[in-house]
């Protein structure tokens, strides 16, 4: 009979153990929900696009918003710290499954198709898409846009704005990689119009501002903002149930007025 190596049968055991642990570990890993992921961290990452009142920079160099602050108050009633990391708005969902992020929390414009893809919050913000120009241009509806150019942020609701207008999708529409840079384009005159966020256009335009000088022509779709977790995502009821705490303890109203924002209608 043949004899047997005691010591490599051993090793044979211990490499099969830890093979067994390594995909129980992998298993509990995949099962994990997104709420206890992110609680073993202790921060939610957010992600976020330059774009005031939302999130942006003020003249003291002071990260601040809505959505930063709300982000701030939501976070430390979860127990976790928030992370802020600016993003490509274009690659938003790519980069929230990938967990390079833990949400979007930067006026997200809720749609049926966002929906079917992320898990989001009930509306708690109001929001338009409208169209900005100088305040010398002759505008008489979308029709005015025809052949003229017309830009947007990439991946935006104001592009399916566009896209879908059918005036506007005959004009030439140029994707800008965020809503700030469509502003330039109109006031350095190299673009004619940009459809952009109410929320934005309205604290970035008029008297004492740096946009003085373009004026909001149209209003093309009312629409809500919601806050994105991955699909199926947990976090998102917890969420939900701080921001209807808030809601009736008058924070959001604070807030609200604080930005100038009107806070959507919940039922």
């Amino acid at each position: 009979m043949e004899k047997v190596n005691v010591r490599k049968l051993s090793l044979l055991l211990v490499l099969s153990l830890t093979l067994v642990f390594v995909l129980a570990a992998s298993s509990l890993a995949q099962g994990e929900s997104d709420l206890a992921y992110v609680k073993k961290k202790g921060e939610l990452i957010i992600g976020y696009t330059v774009y005031a009142p939302m999130n942006y920079t003020d003249e003291k160099g002071v990260f601040t918003g809505f959505d930063t602050e709300l982000a701030i108050v939501v976070t430390k009633q979860l127990g976790l710290k928030p992370q802020f990391v600016e993003i490509d708005w274009s690659t938003k969902e790519i980069e929230l499954n990938a967990k390079a992020i833990d949400c979007i929390w930067n006026g997200l414009t809720i749609t049926e198709d966002r929906k079917a893809n992320m898990e989001i919050t009930k509306p708690y913000v109001k929001n338009a898409q409208v169209v900005l120009m100088k305040k010398d241009a002759a505008y008489n509806g979308t029709a005015s846009l025809i052949g003229k150019t017309v830009v947007a942020e990439q991946g935006s609701v104001g592009e399916e704005a566009i896209l879908a207008d059918a005036n506007l999708n005959k004009a030439d529409y140029i994707p800008k990689s965020v809503q700030t840079e469509c502003l330039i384009e109109v006031k350095a005159g190299t673009a004619d119009a940009a459809v952009l966020d109410l929320t934005l256009a309205k604290t970035m335009t008029g008297p004492g501002t740096s946009y003085s000088d373009l004026v909001i022509v149209d209003y093309l779709a009312e629409e809500d903002y919601g806050i994105a977790f991955r699909k199926g995502s947990d976090i998102c009821a917890e969420v939900n149930r701080i921001l209807d705490q808030l809601r009736a303890d008058g924070t959001l109203a604070v807030l609200a007025e604080k930005y100038g924002l009107e806070l959507a209608d919940v039922e």
